[in-house]
Formats: structure tokens, C-alpha cells, sequence
């Protein structure tokens, strides 16, 4: 859908745009089939930033992304042309448009105690230990962010207390925001149809690869992952299925997203959607 949007503003006098990514796992090189990266022949037809530049096996935070993320979309603007930001998740799409109010590290040996806890009792233990009004704002599987606000809590360090909060009323720069949806069994379906694609590209042999040169615990949260090493392809299609909802979810509680259903419509009508919405919201 960037594609289209960006060739769309290109045909109408637009210098190129620019998709910036704001996907956690597309940041790590080597792992672009698993994380559903831009393909080299999408990325000729639109440029894509802040893909492919970190190793597996280093961490990436996101307070490293927002500065990232800032730098370049201030610098297109400069340029005179348009950044798109595409993805991913959602504190990414946060650390791209607004600014973080982020928490400091915790040491090494609270997250290697917290890491042991999720693997051995699973994050659904750990997340009914939490404050009830932080756990409220929390998936009780979303591994990522149990683990996080549990270290937290343990270091004696206050956690966010909601994961969206107002902050797209505070975005960095006037920004039109669209949220893509389709029906739910058409979208399952599309899922299965698009793991049964990336496992014949290579997404297993990434995994591999990525595990038997240290991947990193950040790198290791690519949807999948885990799964990919088992040979487990059905886990796969659970696990991003249950990500898509909820990023749903998510959406939809977001203030001021624009919520496009494009159920039953090609790539074309729905560019020229957001495309009108552009002029409209002056963005």
C-alpha cells in the first residue's frame, strides 16, 4: 500500500517519497524474509529506510530507533520529499512520530532473572504478578512487554502505565495517520498464505542462521522465530495471527487514526483514499 501511495504522489508532480520503516525486526540484516522486509524489487520502486543495518546479534532499543527515525524523517522533509512511515509496532510507530518518555536500563542481572522466569513458567505467570492497573494495559501473552514491565517493577522503576496514552495528539509533525483493516477470515487467510510464502523464501534458514551466530534476545522476538527453529509452521501462523489481532485492537483505540477497510478493494482505490485524506488533513 506505500508503494501505491508513494507511486500515486509521484504521478501527481510529488518528489520520490521515502518509506521509512518502523518495524523492531526489519532493523536486523539477515532477517528480511522473516520479518516481512521490503523485497529488493519493492524497494526499487519505493526506497525504503532504517532496514537491514543491525546485527542479530546485537540489542536494538527503542530509544535508539526514535533517534534514528527523527534524523531521518527531518532530513526528507528538508529534502522537500515525503516520508512514509510503514509498520510495524507500535512503540516503534510511537518512537517515529512522537517523543518517548523512556525508562532507563535495568542491570543485566534483573534481566537475565526475568528472562529465565518467562522461559521456565511463561509470561501469562508473570503477568498476573504485575501492578493490576499496569497488567490491565498489557496482553497477558505479549511476552515482550511482560517482560519488560517486570523488570521494571523489580529495579523499583515506575513502568508506563499505558501503551498508547494521547500521543498521537503530540506527534512531531502534522502527520496523517491511516490504519489498514480487512475482514477477519479474509485476513487469516491471507496470513497462512503469507508464512506458507516466506518458509518456501528462506524464513527457516534466516532463524537458523540468525540462532547459530547468537541472535540477540530483541532479534529472537521476531514473530515466529522460535517456532521457525521447531519446525513448527502451524505455531507460526498462530503466532502471527494472534499479533494481527492485536494490532487490531490496538488500532482502533488509537486517537485520530484514520481506519480504512479495504476488504474486496485493490491496492489503486485505496491509495486514492489516502491520497484525498492527505489534502484534507493538510499533512
Amino acid at each position: 500500500m506505500a508503494i501505491a501511495v508513494a507511486e500515486l504522489l509521484q504521478a501527481r508532480g510529488e518528489e520520490p517519497p521515502v518509506a521509512v520503516s518502523c518495524d523492531a525486526i526489519q532493523v536486523y540484516r539477515g532477517l528480511e524474509t522473516l520479518s516481512g522486509a521490503a523485497t529488493p524489487g519493492e524497494r526499487i520502486r519505493l526506497e525504503h529506510r532504517l532496514v537491514g543495518f543491525v546485527d542479530p546479534s546485537g540489542e536494538f532499543s527503542a530509544g535508539r530507533f526514535a533517534a534514528l527515525a527523527h534524523e531521518e524523517i527531518d532530513q526528507l522533509l528538508a529534502e522537500g520529499r515525503r516520508p512514509i512511515v510503514v509498520g510495524g509496532t507500535g512503540l516503534y510507530l510511537r518512537a517515529a512520530l512522537a517523543d518517548l518518555d523512556l525508562r532507563p536500563p535495568v542491570s543485566p542481572a534483573i534481566r537475565a532473572e526475568v528472562e529465565r522466569e518467562v522461559a521456565e513458567r511463561g509470561p501469562e505467570q508473570l503477568w498476573g504478578e504485575l501492578d493490576p492497573d499496569v497488567a490491565a494495559t498489557i496482553h497477558p501473552r505479549d511476552r515482550k512487554r511482560i517482560a519488560r514491565t517486570t523488570e521494571l517493577q523489580r529495579a523499583g522503576i515506575e513502568p508506563p502505565r499505558s501503551s498508547e496514552g494521547l500521543w498521537t495528539a503530540r506527534l512531531r509533525r502534522r502527520t496523517l495517520l491511516v490504519g489498514l483493516t480487512i475482514e477477519r477470515d479474509e485476513l487469516a487467510r491471507r496470513i497462512d498464505a503469507r508464512v506458507e510464502e516466506m518458509i518456501d523464501a528462506g524464513a527457516a534458514e534466516e532463524a537458523r542462521a540468525a540462532a547459530e551466530h547468537g541472535a540477540s534476545r530483541t532479534a529472537r522476538a521476531a514473530l515466529g522465530f522460535e517456532e521457525l527453529l521447531a519446525g513448527d509452521v502451524d505455531g507460526v501462523k498462530r503466532a502471527h495471527r494472534a499479533f494481527a489481532r492485536r494490532q487490531l485492537t490496538w488500532m482502533r483505540k488509537m486517537e485520530g487514526v484514520e481506519l480504512i477497510d479495504r476488504t474486496g478493494r485493490d491496492d489503486g482505490g485505496v491509495a486514492e483514499e489516502i491520497v484525498a485524506g492527505l489534502g484534507e488533513n493538510g499533512a
